[in-house]
């Protein structure tokens, strides 16, 4: 069952792009279980994936992005992937 039942809101960028107001964020998720729980946060109706190389699990993100593109839940153009570049 998706608990989302209406679309999300959108900030439209000046670029004309659409980024989702609300996200799902990574940090301080422990490796074994980010895949699973980035999976299931896009299949809940999540399109913003707030990501960062700092909290170390890029690569599990990443894998619970595939997996939802390869199950037909999303597209990757559906999708808003973020992360920050560190400064130093």
């Amino acid at each position: 069952m998706k608990l989302q039942t209406e679309p999300q809101t959108c900030l439209v960028l000046t670029s004309g792009d659409k980024m989702p107001q609300v996200g799902f964020g990574t940090w301080k998720i422990n490796k074994k279980v980010c895949s699973q729980m980035v999976y299931n946060s896009i299949k809940e109706g999540y399109k913003l994936i707030d990501c960062a190389c700092d909290y170390g699990n890029e690569i599990e993100c990443g894998e619970g992005i595939n997996k939802a593109i390869a199950d037909n839940i999303v597209t990757r153009k559906q999708l808003w992937i973020t992360s920050k570049l560190w400064n130093t």
